[in-house]
């Protein structure tokens, strides 16, 4: 396992020091091409939350969900008169307050930092402005359409989800794995299923309090084998607290975005397909390009 604490300086990764998408070089054509055989009849299963008023947040990073509604009524907007038009026209526009945290979500490579450094080297003092990201933002994922898989977690310890505080391991994803009958591959996007997520809008107070997710050494396990993101229907993918590292906050993250360049999707709705039995499926998701944003929500998909 690596070091919990660890901020040296890392020399550029594996795809060269101008690189900004991390794992994303591993989606290719062939990629692509492979994931949509898995598409038969076109069903699809929608793996995102509505973001709504009241959406589970951590704050006070996290802040909340805010709509504010203009309504023009007909024939009351001055540029239109000025143009003698005719027709009784009215339009909503609406302005939105959010964290890009705050949902479903995929984080950007520039969420977290070990110290100063971050994915591919880079000093986070030179990375973050303060309007925004000059360079790891979420405008540079590229559109995920790959291979997803179901890992079910959610009844390994006799209930039908675990409970905050309990750490999936490395042996726990394989026991998954071996009884989904599928295995992990390279440029895959893994789901984690701990029933966490049936408390989304149900009881946010217990649904951000903690969680059950991977340990270090399950993303590492998971980071080995070439996934391209992993993605849990929880707030951080991994377990909070830490029962065997309290004092040591967000490791999962550090590996993963900072070490890895493996993106880490949250929030999700896996129940559905869970119930479904489908261990395997085409996973689409294409991130929003806020230049400079961590992260955005997003409405990644199943198809079958």
């Amino acid at each position: 396992m690596s070091d919990l604490i660890h901020d040296h300086a890392s020399l550029p990764g594996r795809w060269g020091p101008d690189d900004r998408i991390g794992a994303g070089n591993l989606l290719t054509p062939a990629s692509r091409v492979a994931a949509m055989s898995l598409v038969h009849s076109g069903e699809i299963v929608d793996l995102g939350h509505v973001i709504a008023d009241g959406a589970p947040r951590i704050p006070p990073d996290q802040t909340p969900y805010v709509m504010a509604l203009t309504t023009r009524a007909p024939n009351v907007v001055k540029h239109l008169d000025a143009h003698k038009v005719e027709n009784r026209f009215g339009a909503n526009l609406e302005r939105i307050e959010m964290t890009t945290h705050v949902g479903t979500h995929i984080d950007a490579l520039g969420h977290v930092s070990v110290g100063d450094r971050m994915y591919n080297g880079l000093s986070a003092d030179a990375v973050v402005g303060d309007y925004g990201l000059k360079q790891l933002g979420i405008e540079n994922v590229p559109p995920i359409i790959t291979r997803g898989v179901l890992l079910d977690v959610s009844g390994l310890d006799g209930g039908p989800m675990l409970e905050a505080g309990r750490a999936v391991t490395a042996e726990d994803l394989q026991r998954a794995r071996d009884a989904a009958g599928v295995d992990v591959q390279e440029g895959d996007v893994v789901c984690i299923h701990t029933g966490w997520g049936s408390l989304f809008m149900g009881d946010n107070g217990r649904y951000v309090k903690g969680e059950p997710g991977i340990d270090l050494d399950a993303a590492e396990w998971l980071t080995a084998r070439g996934v391209v993101a992993i993605a849990a229907d929880n707030m951080a993918v991994e377990v909070m607290p830490n029962p065997r590292h309290p004092k040591i906050i967000m490791p999962v993250h550090q590996h993963t975005l900072v070490d890895s360049g493996v993106y880490l999707i949250e929030n999700l709705k896996l129940d559905e397909l869970t119930t479904m039995g489908r261990n395997e499926f085409c996973f689409l998701l294409l991130a929003t390009k806020f230049k400079g944003a961590t992260g955005c929500p997003v409405r990644p998909i199943a198809m079958f």
